[in-house]
């Protein structure tokens, strides 16, 4: 008995490093697949970014890639600076600085001066505001109103009277 109890333990040992060999080489097969799977899923993306890019090339010719501002564009930026002659007459007018006095009193004054309501009465929770506006001259103001669901634009006229200012809405378009 006592001569086999060291055949047992290295029937065992023996029996455990077949099983961990056989194991290590399980776990190195499923990783060598999965690495090809993996390479093969990234040339099909490769492929497929290739074509896309060729497609995209085909539909816009490279000169129309990169636009230019157009001229309309940049005279909407010019819009709201009023020229010094302008500023000269609302200083005598007696604004301060003309075209600061003049959006502060007109985001004062805006809940009477927009034509509309909020959406729905105000029942969704809008609350119709300036969310822009540009002092156009000595005499007329842009301005663009919403409540977040409806909107619109105003022309205004201003009159300037020993530095109080008065509104009055001109014209109205609804978006």
């Amino acid at each position: 008995m006592r001569n086999i109890l060291p055949w047992i333990i290295t029937a065992l040992f023996l029996f455990l490093a077949i099983y961990f060999y056989w194991q290590k080489n399980e776990a190195e097969s499923r990783l060598s697949i999965a690495d090809n799977e993996v390479a093969e899923i990234d040339r099909e993306l490769e492929q497929e970014r290739i074509e896309a890019d060729s497609l995209e090339s085909m539909m816009l010719p490279p000169d129309t890639m990169q636009m230019d501002t157009p001229p309309s564009a940049a005279f909407v930026d010019e819009l709201g600076s009023l020229s010094e002659s302008d500023m000269q007459r609302l200083k005598r007018k007696g604004l301060r600085n003309p075209e600061t006095d003049l959006m502060n009193d007109l985001n004062r004054k805006q809940r009477t001066l927009i034509p509309a309501e909020g959406s729905m009465g105000g029942s969704m929770g809008g609350t119709m505001a300036i969310r822009d506006s540009r002092i156009l001259n000595d005499r007329y103001a842009l301005a663009y109103y919403e409540d977040g669901h409806n909107g619109g634009y105003i022309v205004l006229k201003y009159e300037v009277n020993n530095g109080n200012i008065t509104w009055k809405v001109v014209d109205n378009s609804k978006l």
